[in-house]
């Protein structure tokens, strides 16, 4: 499953889940880095990402404070090479599964940067963004696929998604991440049990 993977949608009673783009399950830290999707292009796919701050790092308020332009750069060696950087996802999903969520799912966050998936390219313009709270390459806890997978679900019962990829599926050569340590497998069991 190197490639990520396609599931079946099913339109189930989940669209109690939003308000106006807002996940209810998600605790809410708005980003004002975002923009407006293009007219006409549906969101179809989720990019999965992986950050920690500083590196291997968990924990703290780090992550929000870079989606928020709020990191000090002077609060950690690493934090001076994201200085200026304005970046948002759509989610981060935290080590013990709780999910974050900065822009509206209906608003183009800036997450993908060059990209393409299936020949089209510019993912943010017709896809999420979920940050999984991690290293590259290393593994992911259950709690976040338990999450990642519900997220998933109640998303494709409003939003015709139907794919979940990986930064370095979109962005090969420039993005590693989720990496190797993220089980494709086992996202694919949790989705099939939560679709039916």
């Amino acid at each position: 499953m190197s490639g990520g993977l396609r599931w079946r949608r099913r339109h189930a009673a989940r669209r109690g889940a939003w308000q106006d783009g807002w996940y209810r399950r998600a605790r809410r830290v708005p980003s004002p880095n975002f923009g407006p999707r293009p007219p006409g292009l549906p969101v179809r796919l989720a990019v999965v990402h992986s950050i920690s701050l500083p590196p291997g790092r968990y924990g703290g308020d780090a992550i929000e404070r870079f989606f928020t332009n709020q990191l000090d750069p002077a609060g950690h060696p690493y934090f001076a090479g994201l200085a200026g950087v304005a970046v948002s996802a759509h989610f981060l999903v935290r080590r013990g599964g709780e999910v974050v969520q900065f822009v509206r799912v209906d608003d183009r966050a800036w997450h993908a940067g060059a990209s393409v998936w299936r020949g089209v390219p510019n993912c943010n313009d017709y896809a999420l963004g979920i940050e999984l709270e991690g290293l590259e390459g290393q593994r992911f806890e259950a709690a976040q696929y338990r999450a990642t997978a519900r997220l998933l679900r109640d998303a494709a019962s409003v939003w015709p998604v139907a794919e979940v990829v990986g930064h370095e599926h979109v962005a090969p050569g420039r993005k590693g991440d989720p990496g190797p340590g993220f089980d494709w497998r086992r996202l694919a069991r949790l989705l099939r049990r939560s679709m039916k």
